[in-house]
């Protein structure tokens, strides 16, 4: 994965926050994400966000990072983790504005917000054990960036800035499907293997794959030049390891030492690859039918 070193890079759509924030979490509003509400139960945390979750987390810690001054071109991008966040997100948003406009849609761009273990959202509190999600309730994605270490050292994933790339894309997904309306079909249906919440995660890894398909040659908005130079089969393999690693099968294997479809809200690691790949072959956000 490289970015074009002359790339402007557009800040604007990162919200940075880090460095304070306040308690709970944010499940109880209909947040969706990478691996949501499973980490959260293995993790003994209340879901609801219940108890004293509004109370302040304590001081805030004093920060000096800040994408704005800091994230500038495609060379920061290469360079820096939160950077490329803001590289992957405009890319990623390229591509949607872009296939949201030939099917004569509106686009509606989505910020990321950057916190440092917790937040506010419209869903609630922020916490950085649930990992990063999607609010539909604000129209945001939240990231805590140390998640990316927790991929690798919690979840086994080899890591890699594509495996990055692909926890952003999948969030976006779930922007995608919010605009499109998509969400609305989950209802109660949130456990089981044949869920709709399995059904709208793995849609959200397909529509990942299909960014990662156009993501070195969809132009930027504004400058017509795409934000990638290329993106390699290495970076390809690195999505679909990250992809695995948070297969409800294996988080339970490595959680409790069985595996319970019952109670799947993300989909196995295998269905997981697959629809990620799915959306990489084809390209088509249509090739991505897990309600079908």
């Amino acid at each position: 994965m490289d970015f074009d070193d002359d790339a402007e890079l557009d800040s604007s759509q990162v919200d940075d926050r880090r460095g304070g924030g306040r308690g709970g979490l944010a499940l109880g509003g209909g947040a969706v994400g990478l691996v949501g509400l499973l980490i959260a139960l293995f993790l003994g945390i209340d879901p609801t966000g219940g108890g004293d979750g509004g109370s302040p987390a304590g001081p805030a810690v004093s920060g000096t990072q800040d994408v704005r001054a800091d994230c500038r071109s495609g060379a920061d991008a290469d360079e820096r983790t939160d950077c490329r966040v803001v590289g992957v997100v405009n890319s990623v948003q390229d591509y949607w504005a872009s296939h949201f406009r030939a099917e004569h849609r509106a686009y509606e761009p989505a910020k990321t917000v950057l916190f440092t273990s917790r937040t506010d959202s419209a869903c609630g509190a922020a916490d950085s054990d649930v990992g990063p999600f999607y609010c539909p309730g604000d129209k945001k994605v939240y990231l805590d960036v140390d998640f990316f270490r927790e991929l690798t050292s919690r979840f086994a994933a080899r890591g890699g800035p594509f495996a990055q790339a692909y926890v952003v894309a999948h969030e976006y997904g779930h922007h995608v499907q919010d605009l499109l309306g998509t969400m609305d079909k989950v209802g109660d249906d949130r456990r089981g293997a044949g869920s709709a919440s399995v059904k709208l995660e793995l849609q959200a890894d397909c529509y990942a794959g299909v960014w990662a398909h156009h993501a070195a040659s969809t132009p930027d908005e504004r400058t017509g030049r795409p934000l990638l130079d290329q993106v390699t089969a290495a970076d390809i393999d690195d999505a679909l390891d990250a992809a695995a690693a948070v297969g409800d099968d294996r988080i339970q294997q490595g959680a409790q030492g069985r595996v319970d479809p019952d109670t799947w809200t993300h989909g196995s690691s295998a269905q997981r690859e697959r629809w990620f790949t799915t959306g990489y072959r084809s390209g088509e956000p249509a090739s991505c039918s897990t309600f079908g």
